[in-house]
């Protein structure tokens, strides 16, 4: 008999890309909240694992931890079929969980890495964000 344990609607239903993409919000939610007007045209991402042989760790907008990228700002630009593609902050997903001892310690280093990302977007000091999130 194989039925799901929880139903559908549950929060323990959800699965762990879902959890994450939920801890990304609410990691992105005080940053909008004061820089909104600046981020209009950009988007936030997540991916399961980083495409190691399309970037490296040595590029720009790459925040990583050694030789595994964590997340990547991807500039606007134009697509393969010449339409415009607007400008986006990708999380890896199974490399930050990776590195996070528990959901606590997750929420704090997707902060950190958004909060570095969108500084390297708006190009200022990442201590420029985080200052006036407090």
């Amino acid at each position: 008999m194989r039925a799901p344990l929880y139903p559908a609607g549950a929060p323990a239903a959800r699965t762990r890309a879902e959890r994450f993409d939920a801890v990304v919000l609410e990691a992105l939610e005080p940053i909008e909240d004061r820089w909104g007007a600046e981020l209009e045209e950009l988007d936030v991402a997540v991916d399961d694992v980083p495409d190691v042989a399309a970037a490296g760790p040595d590029d720009d907008g790459v925040v990583g931890d050694g030789e595994i990228p964590l997340a990547r700002l991807v500039p606007a630009g134009v697509d393969r079929r010449g339409a415009p593609t607007r400008a986006r902050i990708v999380l890896y997903r199974r490399p930050l969980e990776v590195r996070a001892l528990d959901g606590e310690d997750l929420a704090d280093l997707l902060h950190d890495v958004l909060v570095e990302q969108v500084a390297e977007y708006l190009g200022v000091e990442p201590d420029t964000i985080d200052d006036a999130e407090e």
